[in-house]
């Protein structure tokens, strides 16, 4: 009934159905390269947040070592005055440098006494903050009055 194409034939009818798959499998590169650099960024930016909670996490714990040092000389003065959690106060003012900008320190003492000594519990609290995030470290010393 109806003749049979040639080769030549045949393959014109191929190209002419296969017509728009290369735009199709552009598209879909396209599609999966778009997803892939989003994820890359995506990383990046958790990766910088981590290393910006890191940076102000290390200058909490700094900032309350610090302020753990000046109770203890509070505590126990050069001079030799009696030592007592009245001296050390309830917060402590971290140098304006650049490692403790943005920072609070909050010390507490506590005096427990027994067996005819007295042990002193000091408690620095330091809180960082700059913008969105906040980081607070706490350092705790025991020390033994004379």
């Amino acid at each position: 009934m109806f003749p049979k194409p040639t080769g030549a034939e045949r393959a014109i009818q191929f190209r002419r159905r296969q017509r728009g798959s290369a735009l199709v499998i552009g598209i879909f590169v396209l599609t999966a390269m778009f997803l892939l650099a989003a994820a890359l960024i995506n990383m990046a930016s958790d990766r910088d947040s981590a290393l910006n909670q890191e940076v102000w996490g290390t200058r909490a714990l700094a900032a309350a070592n610090s302020g753990a040092d000046a109770a203890m000389a509070r505590l126990f003065p050069l001079d030799g005055a009696e030592p007592g959690c009245t001296a050390v106060g309830s917060d402590w003012t971290p140098p304006d440098v650049l490692g403790f900008h943005a920072c609070q320190v909050f010390l507490s003492c506590q005096a427990i006494t027994g067996s005819g000594m007295t042990q002193y519990l000091l408690q620095s609290h330091a809180v960082c903050a700059s913008g969105d995030i906040r980081v607070s470290r706490q350092v705790e010393v025991t020390a033994r009055g004379y």
